[in-house]
């Protein structure tokens, strides 16, 4: 790795930035936050990105990828980063598609990557269950075969975007002969089949982005099968290093902490706390932790350069990444004060209607937030991950 960009990396991301900035309009942004235009508003997004060639960026290039250095790839995530823009939704692109052209067939490379990398699929992830999250092996859901079809029963919770989703990529019990995780099988299963009911569950922030999803009997073709039947938790274990590693956030770690800093000079300083040696001593240490984790990032994408997958590493940068996630969040709600805390203010009060959205915004993303440690494998998990594979414990 370099600390300096070449004269070519500098016109890439001349040319990223360009984009981003002309693309990401605040009209587009202001349509993401709502729900009735969510997802419509994601999907014109993500087609932009597509349309530069850029949406699965991380695929292999014979699938529709880019052929990108690992520094092209800090400096996309970076530029998108500054404008506020996401990133594409993690389950089709980042997380199912690595499976499929992992370890899928012909046939279901080409039926599902093309319009995944389009955005013409939405997908959701049918892995943790009540009983079940982080504890995966433990899984109770079904699937019994009946000629050339799976008969699928069970329940999984914690679907992020189910109510959006046309396909569920599942994992399902299918022998009870050896360990448990020796018994689990990869599906792909279309949402709209009978015997699926999707149920909402309202997190703490108030938002509906999780559900529960009910399978009753749910028929599902053979040929739906990733890879080999009971081989499922390798699948599983593969796609979540990638989902660990995408985790971290340390692009939007970054960019709150600008947030954070532009507060005490923006339109909303009024409503702030001063900036005093402890509020600087917490945002110090911050920035130190975040820059060390920036480059432990960089060096697990110059083993992806290299064609190895993410291994222990994965499991560190989910582990500080969320830990910082939080603690940035914790900071910018006591920086606010109450301001930060309120969903509305009162009538006649001196506020724009931009406080009253950035108060909503950071009352949010704290409450959400409280979960970053939890999803994608709890941190105790992350943590004894750490230990075996890491230090030999």
């Amino acid at each position: 790795m370099h600390a300096t960009f070449t004269p070519e990396e500098t016109a890439f991301q001349e040319e990223v930035r360009t984009f981003m900035q002309s693309a990401f309009t605040p009209e587009l942004a202001e349509r993401l936050r709502h729900p009735e235009t969510f997802k419509e508003a994601t999907i014109e997004w993500q087609k932009s990105l597509d349309a530069q060639g850029w949406a699965a960026n991380g695929w292999p290039v014979q699938h529709g990828g880019c052929d990108w250095s690992a520094t092209q790839k800090y400096i996309y995530c970076s530029e998108m980063a500054a404008v506020g823009a996401p990133d594409v939704i993690p389950m089709g692109i980042k997380m199912v598609a690595p499976v499929l052209y992992s370890y899928g067939s012909e046939e279901q490379k080409a039926r599902f990557l093309p319009p995944t990398k389009a955005s013409d699929i939405w997908w959701c992830q049918g892995y943790s269950e009540p009983g079940a999250g982080s504890d995966l092996a433990a899984l109770k859901t079904r699937a019994v075969r009946d000629g050339d079809d799976y008969v699928v029963t069970g329940s999984k919770i914690w679907t992020t975007y189910a109510q959006y989703a046309d396909w569920m990529f599942c994992l399902v019990k299918t022998s009870d002969e050896g360990r448990p995780q020796q018994g689990i099988s990869f599906l792909l299963i279309e949402m709209n089949s009978p015997g699926i009911t999707v149920s909402p569950i309202i997190s703490i922030d108030g938002e509906h982005h999780l559900n529960e999803v009910h399978l009753d009997a749910v028929r599902v073709p053979v040929g739906n099968l990733i890879g080999e039947e009971n081989r499922g938790w390798e699948y599983a274990k593969a796609l979540l290093n990638y989902e660990r590693t995408a985790l971290a956030g340390v692009a939007a770690c970054k960019r709150m902490l600008a947030d954070i800093k532009g507060l005490f000079r923006g339109e909303h300083r009024a409503h702030c706390l001063a900036a005093t040696a402890d509020v600087k001593a917490r945002m110090a240490d911050i920035e130190m932790d975040l820059m060390a984790l920036e480059f432990l990032e960089l060096s697990v994408l110059n083993k992806l350069d290299k064609g190895q997958a993410p291994g222990m590493e994965s499991s560190l940068l989910k582990l500080k990444g969320t830990e910082l996630q939080q603690a940035l969040q914790a900071l910018r709600w006591d920086v606010t004060a109450g301001f930060g805390s309120v969903s509305q203010f009162p009538a006649g009060g001196q506020y724009l209607a931009s406080h009253l959205s950035h108060a909503h915004r950071i009352r949010r993303e704290y409450m959400f937030g409280r979960a970053a440690t939890i999803y994608g494998g709890s941190n105790e998990v992350q943590k004894n991950i750490i230990a075996k594979y890491g230090l030999g414990l």
